[in-house]
């Protein structure tokens, strides 16, 4: 259901503009706008993708719930998986998230016992970051479910789209790093 906005009174609107009311001007009483209009707005790439990135993440977070996941736990914990031994530093920068805020982050991972940090011998600063077997078994229950989203939520669609889409995202960031 569309949401619906009051409009502000004539009157409101001409004191809030610093327009005077003649004698004779009637406010009008506030109407309800039962479609708000985005036509400008869709108009723009970024708007759409933000919209659809909106919805894909809500629902994707449903998906991850019953794992007791969020977005950024789920990412970690594959990255992790996939790239056993990797450092706190690259699994920082794979994500794209400010190093500080990391560490809160695999503190939960490692209470859950779904990864170890393992100090590395070489650099006592550093970490080797590995998946317990608790965390193989989460991560492939919820990559499982998550090939299942991507497999509801692209039904009907091409795979030369699904590839022609992937490939203009790229392009998208490419340019963009660039700039």
């Amino acid at each position: 259901m569309p949401k619906k906005v009051c409009a502000p009174s004539l009157k409101n609107a001409l004191q809030n503009s610093g327009e005077m009311m003649t004698p004779h001007a009637k406010a009008q009483p506030p109407t309800e706008i039962d479609l708000v209009r985005d036509d400008t707005l869709r108009q723009f790439l970024g708007y759409h993708l933000k919209r659809t990135s909106n919805d894909i993440l809500a629902d994707l977070a449903k998906t991850l719930k019953p794992f007791d996941l969020r977005m950024l736990t789920y990412t970690a914990l594959v990255l992790i998986v996939d790239n056993p031994g990797m450092r706190q530093f690259q699994l920082a920068d794979a994500m794209d998230v400010e190093r500080s805020n990391l560490v809160v982050l695999l503190d939960e991972l490692e209470r859950r016992d779904l990864i170890v940090r393992d100090k590395v011998p070489t650099d006592r600063r550093a970490y080797a970051l590995r998946p317990t077997l608790t965390g193989r078994k989460l991560y492939e229950k919820a990559v499982k479910a998550v090939r299942n989203h991507e497999k509801a939520l692209l039904a009907g669609t091409d795979p030369k789209q699904i590839n022609d889409l992937i490939s203009l995202l790229r392009q998208i960031r490419l340019n963009l790093s660039e700039s």
